[in-house]
């Protein structure tokens, strides 16, 4: 953590008292407002925002017609329970769900709470509507903190460590990782789908669950046509495709949905994060015959679509129409690359750029440590390339370090701790973008 203020450290020893040691902050300061792509701290020190609270505040925080959603329904009524006393906003909201997540077949939605409890919720329906147990997995995935979802997510430390036992009939997978495997896109599919067939069995298959660009895992672009052949092996075989796009979603990487890139119409996608402004609300949209496969009272909740979070979602999804907000992340990008593809020419320890729109990073490793052999003909594939360079987490947590230390927020991630990824909120203007990127280059 980096050094903090006067009252950060007064309300930082409060905490020690307070709050379980098992909550993690990445900085000792504490917030106290923020607008746009900035945050203040209670001693007035100003942060550049490249976390968007983890891609959430992706219409930025406190964004006005979020503001004045929330203060009407505040004012109307806070909670019902909609499988008690149903409301329009919880309707509403699926609506436009249905309308804009990927896919021209007939759908339906229901209302969560977090990212974790909508993909819990997906892999009960795809078991229920299936008739089968087993959920295909990804190296590298991330799905959240409950015991299901940590049996789906694939690192160990922090998320599982000292967790378990956790649910069965989970099974993983290669993912296609072009820095690392070399594979192009159906090469990388043939090589999981080896594995669903020879270790799980086709028939067995309920659900692949897939983030269609990895966050956590290290922000992984899987090569073109990788997740197209998992598609059609899925559609093929009796098994739904379900697309994780808890961090993709809502804009962040220049369309509303990643999967949409590759003309993927997944069975079901699970959504949360960038939905309501920065308030906790969650979704499962899918194909119609799926969802309603499930028996009436199979599904809720008692906050699931909670009415002041639907009126939030509501004004974000107006409010990046009205924006253009996917237009905004392909602006980003365009900034982004370049000057990180520059870094990289500049310092040999980046080892890779990659990303798409405003969901963008670089891999950090030890320069010219790249080995010779290759994972893929170790696994019966005869075309691969080098293993990928050494990790270097040591050299990316100081780089972070640094970066916090000049008023730079910033993430890492990845299975090996060694990658920096960036998300701004979208609605970054170019002089705050600008000011990252020469706040990163100084860290650098």
């Amino acid at each position: 953590m980096s050094a903090s203020g006067e009252l950060s450290s007064d309300i930082h020893k409060r905490r020690a008292a307070a709050v379980a040691r098992g909550v993690s902050s990445m900085i000792s300061s504490y917030v106290d407002h923020a607008s746009g792509g900035t945050l203040s701290d209670v001693d007035g020190r100003e942060w550049v925002d490249m976390a968007a609270g983890i891609a959430v505040t992706n219409v930025g925080n406190s964004s006005p017609r979020v503001v004045a959603a929330v203060q009407r329904q505040v004012e109307r009524f806070t909670h019902t329970c909609f499988m008690i006393a149903p409301y329009e906003g919880y309707v509403a909201v699926c609506e436009q769900l249905n309308a804009l997540t990927p896919g021209s077949f007939e759908k339906r939605s229901a209302l969560f709470n977090s990212g974790a409890e909508a993909v819990e919720n997906a892999v009960k329906i795809a078991r229920h509507a299936t008739g089968r147990r087993a959920v295909v997995v990804f190296d590298h995935a991330y799905h959240g903190r409950t015991n299901l979802t940590m049996a789906l997510t694939a690192k160990d430390m922090p998320y599982k460590h000292g967790f378990g036992p956790f649910a069965g009939e989970i099974y993983r997978v290669p993912m296609s990782y072009p820095f690392r495997d070399g594979l192009d896109g159906p090469d990388a599919a043939a090589l999981a789908i080896n594995t669903i067939e020879k270790q799980v069995g086709a028939d067995q298959v309920a659900a692949v669950l897939i983030e269609p660009i990895q966050g956590e895992g290290g922000f992984l672009v899987p090569a073109p046509g990788f997740l197209p052949s998992l598609a059609a092996w899925a559609k093929a075989n009796g098994a739904l495709f379900v697309a994780d796009e808890i961090q993709t979603g809502f804009c962040r990487t220049g369309d509303w949905f990643a999967s949409t890139h590759e003309g993927i119409e997944p069975d079901i996608v699970t959504t949360a994060k960038g939905i309501a402004g920065g308030l906790p609300l969650a979704a499962v949209t899918g194909r119609a015959d799926v969802m309603d496969a499930v028996h009436v009272g199979g599904l809720g909740g008692t906050y699931g679509g909670n009415p002041v979070a639907c009126a939030a979602a509501l004004a974000s999804i107006e409010t990046m129409r009205e924006l253009d907000l996917c237009a905004a992340a392909r602006r980003i990008e365009s900034v982004m690359l370049p000057r990180l593809r520059a870094l990289q020419e500049e310092h040999r320890f980046i080892g890779d750029v990659r990303g798409r729109g405003a969901m963008l990073a670089l891999e950090i490793v030890v320069p010219d440590s790249a080995t010779p052999g290759s994972l893929t003909a170790e696994r019966g594939f005869a075309r691969g390339a080098p293993l990928g360079a050494t990790p270097d987490p040591a050299k990316t947590a100081e780089i972070q370090r640094r970066a916090h230390e000049a008023g730079l927020l910033l993430l890492t991630c990845g299975t090996y701790g060694n990658v920096i990824r960036f998300l701004p909120p979208l609605v970054m203007d170019d002089p705050t973008l600008e000011r990252a990127l020469e706040m990163l280059a100084s860290a650098l």
